[in-house]
């Protein structure tokens, strides 16, 4: 994996999300660091209810009315978080874009593909009608829809899930985006799509430039696919790295859970090892590490001192009592 860039494109600094519900707040997002660089891929993984969705969706305030957003989120030379609306919307779509988890949830059933792209086109370009449908054909193409002329009168039930994953992407890459936001965007599709879907990401990852954050549950996928990574547990990300040393030497215990929790090859019928009990709840205060109760290296300290987030080896940060423990069994320096 190429090292990454020394300019961040996007820059996070302490984001924190809160909800207000009738049981009381909620603390989806607390204290989220990490940034992107052009040309860059980073994976953002962890479990589900761990803040990796609405983490990107804060990043563009994209969140319901109840939502709280704090921090910082660094878009060149400007904080995302304190722009007018109106600045906001000239930013979403045409400098960073979102592919949404399910594309059926995400485009309008009513108005056909073709539309739906030239909405975005007549936003944030200066593009005549004849050299937006031109270019909405150009779209289908480059993500892989045969036919693309006749596929813009379509609507999204007439396509594939793959096929509307596509027009999702089709829709995101319009105004040719520095950033792309892609929150599972191989969810529910079967491995060949994803592959595809996949391959495409990169492919226009690595031709555009564009930096492109990564949010999915499947870590065979980061591995094969990002730059670097961050875990998050419990609206925090423990830890970060270059995705090949934080997979080979993880130095947080739940990097190394997940890790361990995966199938791997070897013995036939071979038993998964997975995380016991369950994350906390995030409208309850946390004391001490918020893994501690499903750890297998827990020690007395975790249970009352939230470990500092620090630098463990080059290039890589966690914020775990046992890093050392972990590096001492692995044979890492």
């Amino acid at each position: 994996m190429m090292a990454a860039p020394s300019s961040a494109l996007l820059d996070v600094r302490d984001l924190h999300v809160r909800f207000a519900t009738a049981r009381g707040e909620v603390r989806a997002v607390d204290g989220v660091n990490l940034s992107v660089a052009p040309g860059e891929t980073l994976g953002l993984v962890g479990e589900s209810g761990s803040g990796k969705s609405v983490t990107l969706r804060a990043i563009l305030r994209l969140l319901r009315a109840n939502a709280a957003i704090t921090g910082e989120v660094r878009w060149q030379g400007e904080n995302l978080l304190a722009l007018p609306e109106k600045r906001l919307r000239d930013i979403r779509g045409k400098d960073i874009a979102v592919i949404f988890q399910e594309p059926m949830s995400a485009l309008n059933p009513v108005i056909s593909i073709g539309r739906q792209i030239d909405e975005s086109l007549v936003a944030h370009t200066a593009l005549d009608a004849a050299g937006r449908r031109r270019r909405a054909i150009e779209l289908l193409d480059l993500v892989g829809i045969a036919s693309p002329e006749q596929r813009l009168a379509g609507f999204p039930h007439e396509f594939s899930g793959g096929m509307r994953q596509r027009a999702m992407i089709a829709i995101a890459l319009a105004a040719e985006p520095k950033l792309l936001l892609a929150d599972e965007p191989t969810t529910a599709l079967d491995v060949t799509i994803q592959d595809q879907i996949l391959k495409l990401l990169l492919r226009l990852n690595r031709e555009l430039g564009m930096g492109l954050i990564l949010v999915t549950h499947d870590l065979g996928v980061v591995a094969e696919t990002c730059d670097r990574v961050s875990v998050m547990y419990a609206g925090r990300v423990v830890e970060s790295g270059p995705v090949d040393r934080v997979f080979t030497a993880p130095r947080h215990a739940y990097t190394d859970a997940l890790l361990r929790s995966m199938p791997h090859g070897g013995a036939a019928r071979a038993p998964l090892r997975p995380i016991p009990g369950q994350p906390p709840r995030l409208d309850r205060a946390i004391a001490g590490c918020p893994f501690a109760p499903r750890c297998a290296l827990v020690e007395d300290r975790c249970t009352v001192e939230a470990p500092p987030f620090a630098v463990v080896a080059p290039d890589q940060r966690a914020a775990c009592w046992a890093s050392d423990r972990l590096a001492a069994r692995e044979g890492v320096a």
